[in-house]
């Protein structure tokens, strides 16, 4: 009996105090605030304990990219798996990284951590809605969609590279026709690259060419910052070009030439890819032009089919 009263009888627990709960609170809200500060802050860091050149990319980083300022923490855990759990996938992220034209400070790796934490952004989202439809089972589902947002932002990455080259190589004939003028006027090389960068700075060949340009004002070597270029790309005809463009240096041919020569090549290409194009659509076309023609003689016929069956009927 003792044992029961023992057990019924309230718990006695001193009450905190209003003035503890509200430093606790006031501590609470100043260590949030001191953080996003310090996260949103863009001070350099320092150069003690890592590699200088690494060090002076996280500046840069922090500078181009608000998201990486404000999760750099979290991008740098991810990174830090990726380089273990998608060692293969890092190069070809790497090279679409540098065609798509973003921000040359970004890794492979903390570019595809960049992707992972924008689609568990979304995982909240995702279960709060599928639970609502589907009850608990709609975690399942959530998960799914998270993992197919990851998929459609690192397919968005390939795609942006695709188009940004597609748009390399519609221009790159002109710029190539402008250079060789300069310089069959007299020009040297750098003097008629400079122009024709400036010609096409709004333009993304523009900008891959201002930087064979900056690397050569550094004393890189032409072959060298052509080749950087080349991987930097890493298309085929792209390659092939440039490719020719070295090979024939080597040999002695005047650049002018070289340059004529290949934007003709890239004409013929351009000229032979959209001909391929147009003999695939009239294959393309084939099956939805014969529903179309299927629904349209539904249209026409539809109504004396029903009107002969129903006279059929009331006959």
């Amino acid at each position: 009996m003792m044992l029961v009263s023992l057990a019924a009888s309230p718990l006695m627990v001193n009450p905190i105090p209003p003035a503890l709960i509200s430093m606790m609170f006031g501590l609470a809200v100043f260590l949030f605030a001191w953080t996003i500060w310090r996260t949103l802050a863009t001070d350099d860091l320092t150069q003690e304990s890592e590699w200088r050149y690494d060090v002076n990319r996280i500046n840069e980083l922090r500078r181009v990219s608000p998201f990486f300022r404000t999760l750099q923490p979290l991008v740098q855990a991810f990174a830090r798996f990726n380089r273990g759990a998608f060692v293969e996938q890092l190069p070809e992220i790497g090279r679409e990284i540098q065609a798509a034209g973003l921000a040359r400070f970004w890794t492979a790796e903390e570019y595809l951590a960049r992707i992972e934490i924008q689609a568990l952004m979304l995982l909240p989202l995702y279960v709060y809605a599928s639970t609502q439809m589907m009850g608990p089972a709609g975690i399942v589902m959530a998960i799914m969609f998270t993992i197919l947002t990851g998929y459609l932002l690192r397919r968005r990455l390939r795609n942006m590279a695709r188009y940004r080259l597609v748009l390399i190589k519609r221009r790159m004939p002109f710029l190539l026709d402008l250079v060789t003028l300069l310089m069959e006027a007299g020009s040297t090389f750098l003097q008629a690259l400079k122009e024709g960068v400036d010609e096409f700075r709004e333009h993304p060949v523009g900008v891959e060419f201002g930087r064979v340009l900056g690397e050569l004002n550094m004393g890189k070597g032409r072959t060298a910052a052509l080749e950087s270029m080349r991987d930097r790309l890493h298309d085929d005809e792209i390659t092939g070009i440039i490719g020719a463009i070295i090979q024939g240096e080597q040999l002695g041919t005047p650049l002018a030439r070289i340059f004529r020569t290949q934007a003709d090549v890239l004409r013929l290409k351009r000229s032979q890819r959209a001909e391929t194009l147009a003999g695939e659509a009239a294959v393309k076309m084939l099956l939805p032009g014969i529903l179309i023609m299927a629904s349209t003689v539904l249209v026409i016929l539809g109504p004396f089919m029903l009107s002969m069956a129903t006279t059929d009927i009331m006959n």
